[in-house]
């Protein structure tokens, strides 16, 4: 996930070396530093005080002492000295980092090879990624660096973006807020001007992006990060069709928003009907045609006999030229 303000973890690792190196400093001088108010720099310290190393007795936490306005670091709790790392714990890192390296738009992959490479030289030969190399795939299209580059300068996004639900492309303004990763795939999380809320977008279906030359400015409450939620629980939501489904095709009650009209104990010998949730007439009818026939519309569905006679039309055409 990729938010333009700091979290409050970096912030407490910037704290320990930055105190270190201005020993005595006054609070209200750190606190405009480091971009927080006394109020905050002072439950920060707070925090600090209770980190330390495995064991958390008094001689392993993090001392800072801060009294009458000054800061000064006792004992940094080896937050002084450079980070070792075990031969499984670069494994397991250099593996993570192959992950998010293979994951459209997650992060930026210049950065994680660099990343990757730097681990490899301290650790040796032993400790290779899968995918260093500069030959390596490169995932990152235009769309993704723009909408990247739209998070980080706090700029409105226009994009063309296929809605799989809908089977549509449509052009959309939106106000990025960050970017998150959500079983395997990367979602630009932003305010939809057109839909007037918050909206996950997903990176492999943005066909086109151009950052415009104005502020992202979504509603403060939008910004507010949430929990991720069952999306599945949402097809109530949508519209109903019922269909009936030949024996060899029953399959598709375990990829689609299918329930069977009575529940199915044997292997069924002839045709079952069923319940279908669909996002739109365009995706039911390509949903139709896709399964040769096999499949079958009981219920009367404005558009999608229209839109399945014009396919046939334009098919049989393109046959006769």
């Amino acid at each position: 996930m990729t938010s333009a303000a700091p979290s409050r973890l970096s912030r407490l690792l910037a704290m320990v070396p930055y105190f270190e190196a201005r020993p005595g400093i006054k609070l209200a001088e750190a606190a405009k530093d480091l971009g927080v108010n006394e109020k905050t720099l002072t439950a920060d310290l707070n925090q600090l005080i209770v980190c330390g190393l495995p064991g958390y007795g008094p001689e392993h936490l993090i001392d800072i002492q801060f009294w009458d306005g000054y800061v000064s670091v006792q004992y940094a709790a080896g937050t002084d000295r450079p980070l070792r790392l075990t031969g499984s714990e670069a494994g397991i890192l250099l593996m993570a980092l192959n992950m998010v390296l293979q994951t459209r738009g997650s992060a930026d992959a210049g950065a994680v090879r660099s990343t990757i490479a730097k681990i490899e030289e301290a650790m040796g030969a032993t400790y290779r990624a899968v995918t260093t190399g500069a030959d390596a795939d490169d995932r990152t299209s235009p769309a993704d660096r723009l909408i990247r580059e739209a998070v980080e300068s706090r700029r409105a996004l226009r994009m063309k973006y296929y809605t799989a639900s809908r089977d549509e492309v449509t052009d959309r303004v939106v106000d990025p807020i960050r970017i998150k990763a959500v079983d395997g795939h990367t979602y630009l999380e932003a305010w939809c001007r057109s839909s007037e809320g918050t909206r996950l977008f997903r990176f492999d279906r943005v066909e086109a992006a151009a950052v415009l030359d104005e502020p992202s400015v979504p509603p403060a409450d939008a910004t507010v990060p949430v929990e991720a939620v069952d999306f599945g629980v949402l097809t109530g939501e949508l519209p109903a069709a019922h269909i009936e489904i030949d024996p060899d095709s029953i399959w598709l009650l375990e990829y689609y928003a299918a329930e069977p009209d009575e529940e199915l104990t044997d292997e069924p010998t002839g045709p079952i009907t069923a319940t279908l949730r669909y996002g739109s007439p365009q995706w039911l009818a390509r949903f139709l045609l896709g399964f040769g026939g096999r499949v079958r519309l009981l219920s009367t569905v404005d558009g999608v006999g229209e839109l399945i006679a014009h396919s046939a039309r334009s098919a049989r055409d393109r046959y006769s030229a």
